[in-house]
């Protein structure tokens, strides 16, 4: 059983900068791909972001065309914990941003059927 528990949410100003992190529990933390996922209201939930591990301690970054040289993955093993650094956010970036785990490193890093394990998310507003 893993736990995913995001934190760093918030109201963030158009142009502005927010990280949120996500702290998991599980022994082989390392070993997991981690990903990013958001749902706006009344949208349906989309990838973000992911790190998949490619081997020993190799992780491939993974993103969304939308997000792609705005945000940034990355992860702290010794922490268990997974953070999205979002810069330059739109109001449309708006959204209750979720974290999982993939803990059998299966899928692709955007299909979130192959992920096993999620949080229960944190709320990033973004004002004009």
């Amino acid at each position: 059983q893993v736990q995913l528990v995001e934190s760093g949410g918030g109201l963030v100003q158009a142009g502005g900068s927010l990280r949120v992190s996500c702290a998991a529990s599980g022994r082989t933390f390392s070993s997991y791909t981690m990903g990013w996922f958001r749902q706006a209201p009344g949208k349906e939930r989309e990838f973000v972001a992911a790190l998949r591990r490619s081997g020993g301690n190799v992780y491939y970054a993974e993103y969304a065309d939308s997000v792609k040289g705005r945000f940034t993955i990355s992860r702290d093993n010794a922490k268990n914990t997974v953070y999205l650094q979002m810069n330059s956010v739109k109001p449309e970036d708006t959204a209750v941003y979720y974290c999982a785990a993939d803990t059998r490193n299966s899928g692709n890093g955007y299909n979130p059927l192959f992920y096993d394990y999620w949080g229960q998310g944190t709320q990033v507003t973004v004002s004009s």
